[in-house]
C-alpha cells in the first residue's frame, strides 16, 4: 500500500456547517519508536498497548467559507490556545492533498485532556488521533457514508501520523503495531493496524499505572529526540535491535511468558533513555526519583515473585505494568512504596483499551 491509497474519493455532500467529535485515547509502547525519516516513517517497528483513562476529547466544528487558506482556532478546556495553532497550520500542510476540502471550511478545535497537560503522557498521540479522526468523519460525511470501517480507521491513522508519529497506534486497541515488519502480515510504516496473532489472557486487561514523577515541560522535545538520532554511532544497531524484540513478543504474547515479556520491555525501556543519553547534544529525562521508582520495582519483584515491570516514555514519569491479576497487591505498593516519589503524589490509574469512540 502505498500514499496514493489515501487520496480522497468522490464528494457527494457539501454541508454548510456541522459538529463531530471524537475521544482518543493516549498509547504506551512496549517496543519503542524513536528515530524517523521522511514524513514521519519509523525507522524500526513500535508495538503498545492502548490506554483507556488517559484520552483527549476533540471537537471540532465547522461552516462553509469562502477564499483560499486555512481559517481554524483552537482551544484547550475552553480557552483560546494560539500556542497550539501553528502547529495544526503545519499538520494541515502536511494532509491537504488527503483532504481537498481543509480550505473550504472554517473550523473551531475545541480539546480537553483527561490529564495534565505537559505530565509525560502523550498528549500529541491522544490529540493528534482525536482530530483526525474527527476530520475522517468529515470525509465520510462528504461521501455519503460510502467509507469502509477499515478503510476509514486506515485513513485516521495515516493522517494522525502525519501530526505526530505515535498518535497512529491511538485509533484502535489493546495492542497496535506500526512499523514494517517481515514477520507481520500487513504491517505498515503509512499507518498502524491492530496486533493480529494470537494473545495469551495473561495480556487480558493489562494495567499501567502513571507515577507522575515531574510534571514540567521536558527540557527536550520528542521531535528534536528524534532528530538527534540521525546521525547517531548506535542508531543501526537500535533500530535492528528493536525489530528483533518485535519478532520476541509475537512468541511471548502468544504463550504467555511474563518474565520475557519484563525483559524485553524494561530493556527497550532502558535502551531509548541510553539513545537520548549518547546523543549529541546528549540529554537525560530521567529525574532521581525516576531511578528510585525502577530500584523500588525491581526490589518488591525480588522480593515477592510478582510480574510488576515498568516501562518510560520520553520523559521522566514510569509506567508501572502489570497483570490483572495482580491488581491488588500490586496497587497496594504503589500506594505504600511509589507514590512517595511522585508530585504531590499524583498518579492516574489507567488499562490496556479499545481505542478510539466517536461521541
Amino acid at each position: 500500500m502505498s500514499e496514493t491509497n489515501f487520496l480522497p474519493g468522490t464528494y457527494t455532500h457539501q454541508p454548510q456547517n456541522g459538529s463531530v467529535s471524537w475521544r482518543s485515547p493516549s498509547n504506551i509502547a512496549l517496543v519503542k519508536y524513536w528515530g524517523k525519516h521522511v514524513d514521519q516513517l519509523p525507522k524500526n517497528t513500535s508495538v503498545s498497548f492502548t490506554l483507556s483513562n488517559c484520552f483527549s476529547e476533540t471537537t471540532m466544528q465547522y461552516r462553509k467559507k469562502d477564499g483560499a487558506g486555512y481559517d481554524f482556532e483552537v482551544y484547550l478546556d475552553e480557552k483560546r490556545e494560539e500556542g497550539f495553532e501553528p502547529k495544526i497550520g503545519q499538520f494541515f500542510d502536511r494532509i491537504k492533498n488527503y483532504l481537498p476540502f481543509l480550505e473550504q471550511y472554517a473550523f473551531r478545535i475545541d480539546t480537553s485532556n483527561s490529564f495534565p497537560h505537559s505530565s509525560g503522557i502523550a498528549s500529541s498521540a491522544s490529540g493528534m488521533s482525536a482530530l483526525a479522526l474527527c476530520l475522517m468523519s468529515l470525509e465520510r460525511e462528504f461521501m455519503g457514508g460510502e467509507l469502509s470501517e477499515e478503510k476509514f480507521k486506515n485513513k485516521a491513522s495515516f493522517l494522525a501520523r502525519l501530526g505526530s508519529g505515535s498518535a497512529c497506534r491511538s485509533i484502535d486497541g489493546p495492542l497496535i503495531v506500526w512499523g514494517e515488519h517481515p514477520d507481520i502480515e500487513g504491517s505498515s510504516d503509512l499507518f498502524g493496524i491492530e496486533y493480529p496473532f494470537d494473545v495469551h489472557p495473561n495480556f487480558s486487561n493489562y494495567r499501567d499505572t502513571i507515577l507522575l514523577v515531574d510534571k514540567g515541560e521536558k527540557q527536550v522535545s520528542s521531535t528534536v529526540g528524534h532528530g538527534l538520532m540521525k546521525n547517531h554511532p548506535y542508531a543501526a544497531v537500535r533500530f535492528e535491535q528493536a525489530n528483533k524484540n518485535i519478532t520476541r513478543l509475537i512468541d511471548v504474547f502468544r504463550n504467555g511468558n511474563l518474565d520475557a515479556f519484563i525483559e524485553i520491555v524494561e530493556s527497550e525501556a532502558l535502551q531509548l533513555h541510553a539513545m537520548m543519553m549518547t546523543s549529541l547534544p546528549y540529554f537525560i529525562l530521567m529525574k532521581p526519583n525516576t531511578l528510585e521508582v525502577i530500584d523500588r520495582i525491581w526490589q518488591f519483584r525480588n522480593d515477592t515473585g510478582s510480574k510488576v515491570c515498568f516501562t518510560l516514555d520520553a520523559g521522566a514519569n514510569v509506567h508501572v505494568l502489570y497483570p490483572d491479576s495482580e491488581k491488588e497487591v500490586v496497587t497496594s505498593f504503589i500506594g505504600s512504596e511509589l507514590t512517595q516519589f511522585c508530585k504531590n503524589g499524583s498518579f492516574i490509574d489507567d488499562k490496556a483499551g479499545t481505542g478510539a469512540q466517536s461521541l
